[in-house]
């Protein structure tokens, strides 16, 4: 079963209750992008939001945070909601293990995400401390871009460098029917979409041929 885990990202951020609303029938998660304007050139949501949207949905909360330091923030995205907390390797790397504990230790699923131009024998050590591997096939900090089709082989090599079978190996960045097709042949288990979620003329169709 894929996890589709549609990116708020691409909501009407004035009626942004509504547009989760529009998903909650058909997924599980929602996928929530946090940017500082440091890690990323652009600047997102951040812990209050995520706290109100918290007292409107039951939604399964994937935060991926796009942020320095992001040990500083744990236990406050932790009070504010997040059910599974992916920081980035790119901000973390030494720290990397730690940081992952303390999510842990929290009772948070803990998810290292890593950029396009990572390569994936650079987290081989810290994979299986992981609940899941986000796979960014875009550059981070802005919806709407264009596949990286390159990035999708990164695929087969995280799941190869695994031991957990329960791993989730979760791609975001340019996910449509086509693209999502592919990266699940590769054997990704869990697609962020926002635009092609978002901007369909029948969201339920637009999950569902994601799905299947």
């Amino acid at each position: 079963m894929t996890i589709i885990s549609p990116s708020i990202l691409s909501c009407d951020f004035a009626n942004l209750e509504r547009d989760i609303k529009k998903v909650e029938p058909y997924v599980s998660w929602i996928h929530i992008d946090v940017m500082d304007g440091h890690f990323v050139p652009n600047i997102s949501i951040g812990i209050p939001v995520i706290k109100s949207i918290r007292k409107i949905t039951n939604l399964f909360f994937d935060t991926h945070l796009m942020i320095e330091n992001p040990e500083k923030y744990i236990d406050a995205f932790t009070v504010a909601g997040a059910d599974l907390i992916t920081v980035h390797y790119e901000a973390t790397k030494e720290k990397t293990p730690e940081i992952i504990k303390q999510i842990k230790t929290k009772g948070k699923k803990a998810g290292l995400s890593i950029k396009p131009k990572t390569n994936p024998d650079e987290i081989k050590d810290y994979i299986d401390l992981c609940d899941l591997i986000l796979i960014m096939t875009v550059e981070p900090g802005f919806g709407g871009q264009k596949f990286i089709e390159n990035c999708a082989h990164k695929i087969p090599l995280i799941k190869k460098m695994s031991h957990n079978k329960n791993l989730i190996i979760q791609v975001d960045g340019g996910i449509n029917d086509e693209t999502g097709k592919l990266c699940k042949s590769l054997g990704a288990n869990s697609l962020v979409a926002g635009n092609y979620i978002y901007n369909s003329e029948d969201i339920k169709k637009a999950i569902e041929s994601l799905k299947k």
